[in-house]
């Protein structure tokens, strides 16, 4: 039951953590200094969290809690949170602070769904179906994100071939104005690239742990990544390249095309991704 429990809590960091990161990833894309706050806020948290982890396992061992692998992945999180949060406050450089926990998040979701480290075979079991539930979940929610700012780019370039036309008529005033949309399917792809990513860290763990001969050379695995760049070259273009209107919106629907071919197509072809993903 101890097990279990502890097991409930490390997950419940990692969710924290994952937040953070993602928030983080917005305020790195916008400039939002709510987002840049609430992330720090709930790094806090997980750290708060993973001192007093620390702190037990030492009243427990009687020493300093590095002597393993384990133990010492778990240490290399603490000293990352606790530098990204001194130099969040201190010095104000977000970047770091965004791009260290990328790098900490990665160590963690190892560090918690690793079975290894974890006496009972049961909990170990329950950590792999878990993690393979959380790399789905963030999956779908990233492909629903997805999915919406197509729609958006869509209903924009409607918008802009009636008003190229002046076709005006109820149709035109039912559509939001151009602006409002391409906005929607901006922050719809800030908030869908991060949470895919983070499925695609989670996978990769979960493969790695349960496929005996995995391959980045995988359909599905090549397809994944394609998706990923894809959106990120959206966003590259967008905030760095001055990308915008209709082009930036025609890039989107081709970015959702990739989606589309990697969810429907690729994963059939793939050695190991049975399931549609």
């Amino acid at each position: 039951m101890l097990e279990i429990t502890i097991a409930r809590l490390y997950e419940f960091m990692t969710v924290l953590y994952a937040l953070s990161v993602l928030l983080y990833f917005i305020d790195f894309l916008h400039k939002n200094r709510k987002a840049n706050k609430t992330a720090f806020w709930l790094l806090a948290i997980v750290w708060v969290l993973q001192t007093i982890f620390l702190f037990l396992r030492m009243l427990d061992t009687g020493r300093i809690p590095i002597l393993t692998l384990y133990e010492g992945m778990f240490f290399y999180i603490w000293v990352l949170i606790t530098l990204s949060l001194i130099i969040n406050r201190l010095l104000k450089i977000d970047f770091i602070v965004f791009f260290t926990n990328v790098i900490g998040f990665l160590i963690m979701a190892i560090h918690t769904f690793t079975p290894y480290q974890h006496g009972s075979q049961v909990v170990a079991q329950q950590l792999e179906s878990e993690l393979l539930i959380f790399h789905i979940t963030l999956a779908i929610l990233s492909y629903g994100a997805f999915s919406l700012s197509f729609t958006f780019s869509l209903l924009y370039l409607i918008q802009y071939e009636l008003l190229k036309k002046k076709k005006w008529g109820k149709l035109l005033l039912r559509i939001q104005d151009l602006s409002k949309l391409d906005h929607m399917s901006y922050v719809l792809n800030v908030i869908g690239v991060p949470l895919f990513l983070l499925s695609l860290i989670l996978g990769t763990i979960w493969a790695y742990m349960k496929i005996p001969h995995f391959h980045w050379y995988d359909m599905k695995v090549i397809g994944s990544v394609l998706v990923l760049a894809s959106y990120s070259l959206y966003l590259y273009k967008r905030l760095r390249e001055g990308l915008s209107g209709k082009a930036i919106a025609n890039w989107n629907i081709i970015a959702f095309l990739v989606v589309l071919v990697n969810f429907l197509l690729l994963g059939r072809l793939s050695n190991f991704h049975f399931w549609i993903l």
